[in-house]
């Protein structure tokens, strides 16, 4: 069976993603905005540039008197040549002074801005148009500035998206609680607790699913009650009759001429079983009510004396029970000694009646609960498996209701114990151990 995918990874996943995603989109528009912005104020610089080298220029060479520019060069402020170059030239094209560059700009001497493969030049020319001064911006320093732009930009992004999902993970975790607290109330929903969930304590959103599960607890809770008040009414109604019509029976049995008295057995066998089939179905109505756990704990010891005491007394237990209890075993549970009873008078009839007539049956207590050891054939494991359903039997001639194990099961489960068959009996090469964990 797959596993089921959690809503807490799912949104986690999803939240991260989308503002992941928006933090680069932002990062991109960012990036792009700079762009523009870094160009214009680079443009603006070496505009300026041009315009003050132009303006020195003019006025020296209108100072020598001459037309030409020859002696200006050491009056001129070089620019930053890490960033900016310059070149001075003439109306046909000739550089007339330069920072060191070979050639002259490919670019035309028109006033304004233009760009080659490597360099954005812009080109300021004097009012005749005798003398042009282009100064170059490199380009790659433009894409260094705004890769260390966007560098500084991303860097606090790859701190921040998983931070960001610790974060997400933690709001959506306190955000689902509530549901995590609903499913864990309706976890706790069994047979034994059917009692309402508080709705007041969940968000609006929530409360529509607590009231629909409500309804269907109460539904639930009315049919099981009637299910078992008609079981028990039922079992309480029957012993009655039962009772009178077996001594009425026995009683017959005693008067009737002999060729009647193998039909009046059979009336009789009849009788007593289903007498017990009556007493089966009065403790499972009783283990479905849920009358196993306790608010205090109880000490089971004696219980278990006073069953096998009990039992001993009839034809069907009397020298056959070998009950152990190891050295400073304390049972001290809370469970209710009503229960542990039915308990242990089902798993000691069970394994007298289905046992060889006058073999023994161990009884071992220890700290960890019950074991209870008869003789018998083999069981196979697909058998086994089936031992805990109603009216569910192995292979055997004895009587019985198919109802003892499933009482068993239904009380252990209460108990929060543990309920475990072997066959053969461990360390036996045959024979049948039912063990019950507490």
């Amino acid at each position: 069976m797959p596993t089921a995918a959690s809503m807490t990874r799912r949104l986690a996943i999803a939240l991260t993603s989308v503002v992941a995603l928006f933090w680069f989109v932002a990062l991109g528009l960012g990036v792009y905005v700079m762009h523009d912005e870094f160009t214009e104020i680079f443009d603006s610089g070496i505009q300026e540039t041009a315009e003050r080298l132009l303006q020195i220029i003019a006025n020296d060479a209108s100072r020598s008197g001459t037309e030409g520019v020859a002696g200006v060069a050491v009056m001129v402020p070089t620019p930053n040549s890490q960033y900016l170059t310059y070149q001075v030239r003439d109306r046909d094209g000739k550089v007339l002074l330069n920072d060191g560059a070979s050639e002259p700009y490919p670019v035309s001497l028109a006033v304004g801005f233009s760009q080659t493969a490597t360099h954005r030049i812009y080109t300021a020319g004097t009012t005749d148009g005798s003398l042009f001064v282009q100064v170059g911006d490199a380009l790659e320093y433009r894409s260094e500035a705004l890769m260390e732009a966007g560098t500084a930009l991303l860097l606090p992004l790859l701190f921040l998206i998983p931070g960001s999902i610790f974060a997400i993970i933690f709001v959506v975790r306190s955000t689902l609680s509530p549901v995590a607290q609903l499913r864990d109330e309706i976890l706790t929903k069994d047979s034994g607790n059917l009692a309402p969930i508080d709705e007041s304590v969940l968000p609006r959103e929530l409360r529509a699913i607590a009231r629909s599960v409500n309804l269907l607890l109460a539904r639930l809770k009315a049919a099981l009650e009637a299910e078992r008040e008609f079981t028990s009414n039922s079992a309480h109604e029957l012993r009655t009759p039962i009772a009178g019509a077996l001594a009425q029976t026995q009683r017959l049995l005693s008067e009737v001429p002999p060729g009647f008295r193998q039909r009046t057995a059979q009336i009789e066998r009849a009788l007593l079983h289903l007498g017990r089939l009556a007493e089966k179905l009065l403790q499972m109505s009783r283990a479905e009510a849920g009358i196993a756990i306790s608010d205090e704990r109880q000490d089971l010891l004696p219980v278990l004396m006073v069953v096998t005491q009990d039992l001993e007394r009839s034809s069907l237990g009397a020298s056959r029970l070998n009950v152990q209890v190891e050295t400073g075993t304390v049972l001290e549970r809370p469970i209710r000694a009503d229960a542990f009873a039915i308990v242990l008078r089902n798993l000691l009839e069970n394994a007298l009646i289905h046992s060889p007539p006058g073999s023994r049956v161990d009884v071992h207590v220890d700290l960890k609960g019950i074991r209870v050891t008869n003789e018998s054939a083999i069981i196979d494991a697909d058998v086994r498996a089936n031992l805990t359903k109603r009216f569910m039997r192995g292979p055997t001639d004895a009587s019985g209701s198919g109802l003892g194990l499933a009482i068993v099961q239904r009380l252990v489960e209460q108990m929060h114990g543990q309920l475990l068959i072997a066959s053969p009996a461990p360390g036996m090469s045959q024979g049948f151990e039912v063990e019950v964990r507490l």
